[in-house]
């Protein structure tokens, strides 16, 4: 068993090594989705340690987004307030174990998502790469 969590590792850390750009953002927002799930989930069994982990690293991956912002985009204009709020609501949420502000941070991440795997989506059309 341990074996393959090892290979499943490896096989995790190749996929990023060898992720574009793009794909890399789509992992980051998938993790985001996943940590803040994990989250409600512990939230709903009042295991609160391990929301608090689950809330940070969703935390964490919305703070990248933040300082990974290339201000000289009129977009990045207007993600940074997005990501202002949804990570005040990761916070805030956190501090109070609040789901229904972790839902509405996950409700806005799940949008950018699918609106980054759109743009993917054209990109490659319009490259002509399937």
């Amino acid at each position: 068993m341990q074996n393959a969590a090892l290979m499943a590792e490896a096989y995790k850390r190749q996929q990023v090594m060898t992720a574009t750009p793009e794909a890399l953002t789509l992992m980051l927002y998938n993790g985001a989705l996943r940590f803040m799930t994990e989250g409600v989930e512990s939230l709903r069994e009042k295991e609160y340690e391990k929301a608090n982990v689950s809330l940070i690293k969703a935390q964490n991956i919305i703070s990248e987004f933040r300082i990974t912002l290339k201000m000289e985009y009129e977009i990045s204009h207007q993600l940074l307030p997005l990501y202002n709020y949804v990570y005040d609501c990761l916070v805030e949420g956190n501090m109070k174990n609040s789901i229904e502000k972790v839902e509405e941070a996950k409700t806005i991440v799940t949008e950018l998502r699918n609106t980054w795997n759109e743009a993917i989506k054209i990109a490659r059309k319009e490259k002509g790469v399937s």
